[in-house]
């Protein structure tokens, strides 16, 4: 389930402040980082982010 229009403008990630990816049409909904050498992955669940870097999901 997509995010609201206009929420991925407010949001970033809280551990380098760089703007988040929408990735929640995939099988595992999640918002990526797009930071250089930050990366984390962060859940959304019934359609809210968790935006806790210890819920965040480390680069592979």
């Amino acid at each position: 389930m997509p995010l609201e229009a206009g929420l991925l403008d407010i949001l970033a990630c809280p551990a380098c402040r760089a703007p988040l990816a929408d990735r929640t049409a995939d099988e595992t909904p999640e918002l990526l980082c797009t930071g250089d050498g930050c990366g984390l992955a962060y859940p959304v669940r019934d359609g809210i982010p968790v935006l806790l870097v210890d819920e965040a999901r480390r680069p592979a």
